[in-house]
């Protein structure tokens, strides 16, 4: 009866939230990056913010640094959305967070003070990949949800975080999705969604890492990791500056100059990330043997698919 209660508040939440972004133009315009045309309403993934404020009032503040640090950089986040910030501001931000989500994984207890740093860069990283990746309808919601689903199943074997929190999460995604995995889309994520769902992936992976002292399920994020990673070293060979927004990633390509239906390219993300986690979980006896051999096929694909494809984006972008 809980979680019934919890879908009923987030819909009203998220309805709400509707209303109030209509009423101050919290839109999303097409400009070169978009992979849409038309306006849509921009920041409904707020709801990811809010479901763990409404997780914490049913089931109690249990990771209070965790909770500080989502909510810091999902309100930058959020005002991002409606007024750009200075890059800066935003990437403080991420690492402030970050740093305060490493105090509730007990990373700093557990790791040498040299370790940190990277370990900051690595997940601010991952939480950047996460917001540039959010560009067609649905993938934010179900590619989150492809990682939320193989941890609720690890985490009813080890419990190494809150269930609840866990499966609150799952409901938030599938509320957004509800409005966001459609044709056309009722509302984009925004950067406060994508930002807010990156950081509650990394801190439940962050917590299964911890506990079993693996790093091998860093698998669970290895198809974002490897679109985003490989699209950034093609950019590198282009000589493109990192900084200026793009329509390169594979996903965009698919979706923008072939024109796959959005849904069908956010089902392939979602079907794919849980394929490689759960081939993970049935091959764990043979776990870098298999990581070795996924890292290889994503790459694979994705260099074959951008040498047979990109010609088109660079017909695109000679018409423009």
């Amino acid at each position: 009866m809980i979680y019934i209660l919890i879908i009923v508040i987030l819909f009203v939440c998220e309805l709400a939230y509707f209303a109030i972004a209509d009423k101050y133009n919290i839109i999303d315009k097409p400009n070169l990056r978009s992979s849409h045309t038309s306006i849509t309403l921009r920041g409904g993934g707020i709801i990811f913010l809010i479901g763990t404020w409404i997780w914490a009032a049913f089931f109690g503040l249990q990771y209070g640094w965790f909770m500080a640090g989502l909510t810091l950089v999902g309100m930058i986040s959020f005002i991002d959305d409606i007024h750009p910030l200075d890059n800066k501001i935003r990437l403080l931000g991420q690492f402030a967070a970050m740093m305060m989500l490493f105090a509730n994984l007990g990373f700093y207890n557990a790791i040498g003070w040299w370790m940190v740093i990277p370990a900051l860069i690595v997940c601010v990283g991952i939480l950047n990949a996460f917001n540039f990746m959010d560009g067609i309808n649905g993938i934010t919601g179900g590619y989150a949800l492809s990682v939320i689903i193989p941890i609720i199943y690890l985490n009813q074997k080890m419990q190494f975080i809150n269930m609840p929190f866990l499966i609150v999460t799952a409901i938030s995604l599938l509320v957004f999705c509800f409005f966001n995995f459609r044709k056309k889309a009722k509302c984009f994520a925004g950067d406060v969604g994508s930002v807010s769902i990156a950081v509650i992936v990394i801190f439940g992976l962050g917590r299964l890492i911890m506990a079993t002292k693996d790093p091998v399920y860093l698998l669970f994020i290895a198809v974002y990791g490897a679109d985003s990673i490989l699209t950034i070293v093609h950019r590198i060979m282009l000589h493109e500056n990192l900084g200026v927004a793009h329509r390169k990633h594979a996903y965009q390509l698919m979706a923008n100059e072939l024109k796959i239906p959005h849904v069908f390219v956010s089902l392939l993300y979602t079907g794919l990330q849980l394929a490689v986690s759960f081939g993970l979980i049935l091959c764990i006896r043979y776990e870098w043997l298999y990581f070795i051999a996924v890292v290889f096929l994503l790459a694979l694909i994705y260099i074959l698919f951008i040498k047979s494809k990109y010609y088109l984006h660079e017909e695109y972008l000679k018409n423009q």
